[in-house]
């Protein structure tokens, strides 16, 4: 009886989840016309971790403790937060946010071939390998070395090396924080805390310039750090634990088409018909590397404490089952 307008529930909550995420890439081009990329990373560590330690004191729960279980949040925080978000803001420099939005869209390209070189993958089957060729195929449509005004340069290097630096981020996670026991949103919070401090460290380098912080740019900082970093983590976390983790991937699959209409459309961005073409083999590439032939369950409570891990089985935690999500910006 109640199975219709709780689908419907699921439903809006994905396409909100997809609005946010896929935004992200405007709000980082907007932003970055009057911050700098590590002015922009700072700003959205910092803001985000402010807001879900808020979220932390308001429901009680308490960061994690123990200088190990630190040590780990420090290294997901590097490759999962400070390193990805400061190549998307130096990549959006010359890249357009439609673009990014697609790029980004090769994380779990890169995430199958980073298992298959730890040997965490069960092996390649022919489907999950001509994904892969079929993922890197759509890059290359996309970028089109072979023309003279070819989108490929160091922007497009930094936004790949972002993509591939959340695959790291995901395997590593899978290995050393997932399925501890710690809420998600202590170890999101933690995370923030970490790349905050990881991304101060970094302004001497690239980040002490004059900032021009007008209206719209003031804006665009607020609502990247709010609504597409503290925000989507909730967000996801509720999709999970009402719908499961299978439907909260359906939104990696509608990233890149938001980013690409947003930049369209509210930017004026090129939409050719080169990208549009790229984009979809690149999705279906990476919809055919991530079949597994299995279903999540709904998670509940604490369980839902660690993030999925593309090609990660679900654990057991406290008697739950643990499912997760992987974090993107």
């Amino acid at each position: 009886m109640h199975s219709a307008p709780r689908g419907l529930r699921g439903g809006v909550r994905v396409a909100v989840l997809a609005l946010l995420w896929g935004s992200t890439f405007l709000w980082t081009d907007l932003a970055l016309r009057g911050l700098s990329p590590l002015q922009v990373t700072f700003v959205r560590c910092l803001l985000g971790a402010l807001v879900l330690s808020a979220v932390c004191c308001v429901t009680g729960r308490r960061l994690p403790r123990g200088v190990p279980v630190w040590r780990h949040i420090a290294v997901a925080a590097l490759f999962c937060n400070a390193l990805p978000f400061a190549l998307f803001g130096v990549g959006q420099q010359t890249v357009g946010s439609g673009l990014a939005g697609v790029l980004n869209a090769t994380t779990p390209l890169w995430s199958v071939c980073l298992g298959l070189a730890l040997g965490t993958e069960r092996g390649l089957r022919p489907a999950r390998l001509a994904g892969l060729l079929l993922g890197f195929t759509g890059t290359v449509v996309i970028l089109a070395p072979w023309r003279t005004a070819g989108a490929f340069g160091w922007g497009v290097l930094a936004i790949l090396g972002a993509a591939a630096s959340y695959a790291v981020a995901f395997h590593y996670m899978g290995r050393t924080l997932a399925g501890r026991g710690a809420p998600t949103i202590s170890l999101s919070a933690a995370q923030l805390v970490a790349a905050s401090g990881l991304a101060a460290l970094a302004l001497p380098f690239g980040g002490l310039e004059a900032a021009d912080p007008g209206p719209t740019v003031l804006v665009a900082a607020l609502v990247l750090s709010v609504a597409c970093t503290a925000a989507t983590f909730h967000l996801t976390y509720r999709i999970i634990n009402d719908e499961g983790a299978t439907n909260a991937a359906v939104v990696g699959y509608l990233l890149p088409v938001v980013s690409v209409l947003l930049g369209a459309v509210v930017l004026g961005e090129d939409l050719n018909a080169r990208v549009v073409l790229g984009a979809a083999v690149v999705l279906l590439g990476v919809g055919m590397t991530r079949r597994s032939g299995t279903t999540a369950a709904p998670v509940t409570g604490d369980a839902a404490a660690a993030p999925h891990i593309p090609g990660r089985t679900a654990v057991r935690v406290e008697g739950a089952t643990d499912t997760g999500s992987s974090l993107r910006p």
